[in-house]
């Protein structure tokens, strides 16, 4: 490439250059601010035109694209072109700054390769426009711009073109000096160049030169290098790859200036550390963008700011400050309402320009904007593209009420922000999809909602742990049993892991098993032990075992390796249930674990926890419990979710998952009535049967629905003896407006409902008329057999029928109790 020696300007083939603005006192016309260079032959440039002026300068700024005219000022003599013209626009699609005239000596001076460099170049003018804070309309009183002002004649830039595949390089004179080396040294090779980089700057300098990095558009890229008398010069380069006809990378064309000037100062780099330091911290969208909000209200003192994330082709918005809608433009309250949906990126234009170009947008005060955005900064606005991975990953708009000026501190500042806010959006995006994952693999090992209890209230939280992104292994069960009883279990897997998810799983399914063959905790808990040994892990488990006659209100716990629980009585005071603590699950095959009781008032809150709650690197377990029993005790048990949300306090920053169960324990304001008899094997056992439930029917006074639940009595006992050996037991439960009819057996096969019936089957009938007759029915292991139940609905009962005391009848055989009611 060579340049023109004989020009001023003389840069990409052309001789000369004038820069035009808008003319502040008629917004109709630009006028021209500077010019440098000259031609041989003369050209006119004129001082003023108007918008409606047919001239290339004109038509670039209206349409925001370079204009080459095919001819331009004829030669008066012979009449074939003297000069080559072209027309850049400074600026931004939609709002350009001015333009750039530039012209060559002779015709078709601007190739496709020159007009690729003019065009580079005149995007570093409108970089160092913005960045000195120098507005291209300010002119002295002579109507000259400032020589100290001239943009012209402070950027002289050095111009190359790089063949991709040989390494050759072409440079000016510039381009050669910028890099300190004479023009008689330089062998064309870019190893020449790249040896004078500094080696922290080297990598990416090379990225642009490699296949698969090579920039598709314009690259920006600040870099460093030593000169051979050991200073180091920044440079800015601006590259663009060119390819063949055949569609492959050909050469790459660069543009390098002098960006000394654009470096920032020791108190702007203070600023952009610790805005670099917050963002490291950040591990979620949601944290960045508080990052981002709180650096740009405090250091810059703007008045509104809004974050973005782009999802596809839709922007999501992550922050908004103020978060009061009519703060906000009509068009954004329509687009972004109060609820944050999503909106497409087309919505806004300017947003969805600079989403494409990925440049950074400024208006200082007193300059126009877009109507979409006209009242998100009356004073000052300014547009962040994030950028990450070679792609815009969101935007940030800042907007001050004030008439605001951006300096050159300010705008390295915006642009360093936006750039770490891109990198730390892409971290915190991927480790919000993978906690989101984490968490739901998590809660499908969980209850998906606990049961209804008689006499009581039951609630649940599980937090996972945001230091990690890992699932974890705390788990909570709420189980009912026979008679009346209720078990609380919660229980913690050593380490986050799919493997500790895996134990948790099977323990949680485990204990559930166990407690309901009708085991006393200790036994459940034994078995769970031998259970996790016999599964040659690692890993261990802790576990506190409740329980809970809900009846009576007596609990019996057992505790392996797990924090104890902690009761909230009527009063307001709270206590730990200590008793002898085992080991964890899965140490020692032959593990005792002791049993303990307590007893539960109505108006109690029974607490279960796992260890992240009451311990942490920060807080030991006994300091942990003594905080959670006084937030207990400070709580209100009549809302248990509110009680249980506030006792979670502040988790936000959690390095172990929590869990925790609640029981707010009421007590049965209508307790069961019971009546029990075992059935002797007679012919006649079910006459016996029928008579008991008559007698106690009557005596309850729950005749209503006798036909009905004598037939049910009659086929369950007839069952039991016909397909069982051994005792066989009855037991009879009022609970309020329901009738529980069980029968018991030494066999744990249970009964099966028969998928059809002909008229020459022998049996199986007996369970169909169970099924049609009861509201439920089912089957449980019991004391190493099963029970079969059944339910009846019965009348609406008054409320003078309802005894609170429960009643119990026991009876050994046809001639207990009443001898009447046996005839």
């Amino acid at each position: 490439m060579k340049e023109n020696a004989g020009a001023a300007f003389g840069f990409a083939g052309a001789a000369m250059a004038a820069v035009y603005a808008r003319d502040g006192k008629d917004g109709d016309r630009l006028r021209m601010t500077e010019k440098l260079g000259r031609t041989s032959t003369p050209y006119e440039l004129p001082p003023v035109l108007s918008l409606s002026d047919h001239h290339p300068v004109t038509e670039a700024y209206r349409t925001s694209r370079s204009v080459w005219p095919a001819t331009a000022h004829p030669d008066t003599a012979g009449g074939t072109p003297a000069v080559s013209v072209g027309a850049l626009p400074l600026g931004v699609v939609h709002a350009p700054l001015g333009c750039l005239l530039v012209v060559a000596d002779g015709p078709g001076r601007f190739d496709s390769t020159r007009r690729r460099l003019l065009e580079m170049y005149a995007a570093q003018i409108v970089i160092r426009l913005e960045a000195e804070g120098l507005p291209l309309s300010g002119l002295e009183p002579g109507g000259e711009r400032a020589r100290d002002t001239s943009v012209l004649r402070r950027l002289r830039p050095g111009a190359f073109t790089l063949g991709l595949d040989t390494g050759d390089i072409e440079a000016d004179s510039q381009m050669l000096r910028l890099f300190g080396i004479p023009p008689e040294n330089f062998d064309g090779r870019i190893e020449a160049l790249l040896s004078r980089a500094v080696p922290d700057d080297l990598p990416s300098m090379m990225a642009l030169v490699e296949p698969d990095r090579r920039p598709p558009n314009v690259r920006d890229l600040q870099f460093r290098v030593r000169l051979s008398t050991g200073e180091l010069r920044w440079l800015s380069l601006s590259c663009q790859v060119q390819f063949a006809p055949a569609g492959r990378p050909d050469r790459l064309l660069g543009v390098v200036a002098d960006a000394s000037q654009l470096r920032p100062s020791a108190h702007e780099v203070s600023r952009v550390q610790r805005v670099a330091t917050a963002l490291a911290d950040a591990t979620t969208v949601r944290e960045v963008g508080s990052v981002v909000v709180t650096a740009l209200l405090d250091s810059l003192g703007a008045d509104r700011v809004a974050l973005a994330e782009l999802v596809g082709d839709r922007l999501v918005v992550t922050v908004l400050e103020p978060s009061d809608q009519n703060a906000w433009p009509r068009a954004w309250r329509s687009a972004w309402r109060t609820e944050w949906p999503d909106a497409p990126s087309s919505s806004l234009p300017t947003l969805e320009a600079a989403l494409r170009e990925g440049t950074i947008r400024l208006w200082p005060s007193r300059t126009a904007v877009q109507p979409d955005l006209a009242r998100l900064g009356p004073g000052g606005l300014a547009l962040l593209p994030l950028p990450a991975e070679d792609r815009v990953v969101g935007a940030c708009m800042v907007g001050w009420d004030e008439p605001h000026e951006f300096g050159l501190e300010e705008r390295s500042l915006l642009a360093a922000t936006a750039s770490l806010a891109g990198q730390a959006l892409v971290r915190a995006r991927a480790v919000d999809a993978e906690h989101e994952l984490a968490t739901m693999l998590q809660r499908s090992l969980l209850p998906r909602r606990l049961p209804a209890l008689p006499g009581g209230v039951a609630v649940a939280r599980y937090l996972p742990a945001t230091a990690g992104l890992e699932v974890g292994g705390d788990w909570y069960d709420v189980i009912p049993l026979t008679d009346g009883q209720v078990a609380f279990v919660i229980g913690d897997v050593q380490g986050h892991s799919a493997a500790a998810a895996t134990i948790m799983g099977q323990m949680r399914t485990a204990i559930r098993a166990y407690a309901v063959e009708g085991h006393a905790p200790d036994v459940v808990v034994s078995h769970a032990n031998r259970l996790l040994v016999d599964m040659e892990t690692d890993l261990f488990a802790t576990v506190c075992y409740v329980a809970l006659d809900m009846e009576e209100g007596n609990a019996w716990f057992v505790r392996a390796g797990h924090p104890p629980p902690v009761i909230r009585d009527p009063e307001g005071t709270t206590r730990e249930l200590h008793s002898e603590i085992g080991p964890p699950l899965g140490v020692f095959t032959e593990a005792e674990y002791t049993m303990a009781t307590a007893g539960l008032a109505p108006g109690s809150v029974l607490a279960l926890m796992t260890d992240g709650l009451v311990e942490s690197a920060h807080m030991e377990v006994e300091e942990g419990l003594r905080r959670f029993g006084a937030s207990l005790a400070a709580a209100d048990p009549s809302d248990p979710d509110w009680t249980a949300d506030s006792l979670l306090g502040d988790t936000a920053r959690r390095d172990d998952d929590v869990a925790l169960l609640l029981l707010r324990y009421d007590g049965m304001a209508v307790r069961p009535r019971r009546a029990g008899w075992a059935v002797w094997r007679l012919p006649d056992a079910a006459v016996h049967a029928r008579r008991f439930t008559t007698r106690t029917l009557r005596k309850w006074d729950a005749t209503e629905e006798s036909d009905t639940v004598l037939l049910v009595v009659s086929e369950l006992v007839t069952n039991a003896l016909v397909h069982t050996r051994g005792e066989v037991r009855l037991d009879l439960t009022l609970a309020g407006d329901r009738l529980r009819v069980a029968v018991s057996d030494s066999s744990p096969r249970t009964p099966i409902r028969a998928a059809s019936m002909d008229w020459e089957a022998t049996g199986g009938r007996g369970i169909l008329l169970v099924d049609a007759l009861s509201e439920s029915w089912g089957s449980v292991p019991f004391s190493g057999g099963k029970q079969v139940w059944s339910e009846i609905a019965l009348p609406p009962r008054e409320p003078d029928r309802l005894t609170q005391e429960g009643e119990a009848t026991q009876g050994n055989g046809p001639g207990h109790g009443d001898a009447a009611a046996m005839k």
